[in-house]
């Protein structure tokens, strides 16, 4: 599976991108937010992905940020949002009110994005409430960082530090910076040594 793709910005749309890699062309569908951070035609960019493949259909997705990424799977794991419901979602609101709207039980906020009508509002606040409540931003996380998904390396590597004896926030926090520093690919003992690091400090 695609992951992350890193090239040259070659064209955008309204809710689409293309990315250049070493001579290839991969479309790959954004919120607005995302198209916005990406820059401008031809600078250099980096997203992250998620496929997704359907009967008649292939499409990547892409996002500014991993968190973003998370949100998307969170998203599209309730009834009745699709890929292009939860990109518009994504384009309405950052992760944080995302996460305040479903925390607080706010269907009226998430009803703000395009094609969101009151019912499937209220059904995405109701099931993303309890999640949203673990998503919190950990003490000293970048604002909007959510809690690692399981058996990910993040995940991982939290276990391992609450393991040596860390709190579960100390240890997310930790680890939350270590990622920030290396980068959502970073292998479990490089995150478990930098986390230590910050931990420590």
């Amino acid at each position: 599976m695609i992951a992350k793709l890193s090239g040259l910005l070659d064209e955008t749309g309204a809710d689409w991108a293309v990315i250049d890699v070493a001579g290839v062309g991969y479309l790959v569908h954004c919120s607005a937010k995302t198209l916005a951070a990406l820059g401008i035609r031809g600078e250099g960019c980096t997203v992250y992905t998620e496929l997704q493949v359907s009967e008649n259909d292939m499409r990547l997705i892409g996002f500014a940020s991993g968190a973003e990424r998370d949100w998307f799977r969170l998203l599209t794991g309730v009834q009745g949002v699709g890929s292009k419901v939860a990109l518009a979602i994504l384009s309405a609101l950052s992760g944080e009110e995302l996460q305040r709207a479903c925390a607080g039980g706010d269907a009226a906020m998430v009803a703000r994005a395009n094609g969101v009508g009151p019912k499937l509002a209220s059904r995405i606040v109701n099931e993303l409430k309890d999640k949203a409540g673990g998503m919190a931003s950990f003490p000293g996380a970048p604002p909007g960082a959510l809690a690692p998904p399981p058996g990910s390396a993040s995940a991982d590597a939290v276990s391992a530090l609450q393991n040596l004896g860390f709190k579960p926030a100390i240890a997310s926090a930790a680890v939350a910076r270590a990622v920030e520093e290396l980068g959502d690919g970073a292998e479990l003992d490089a995150l478990v040594r930098v986390a230590l690091k910050r931990a420590a400090g």
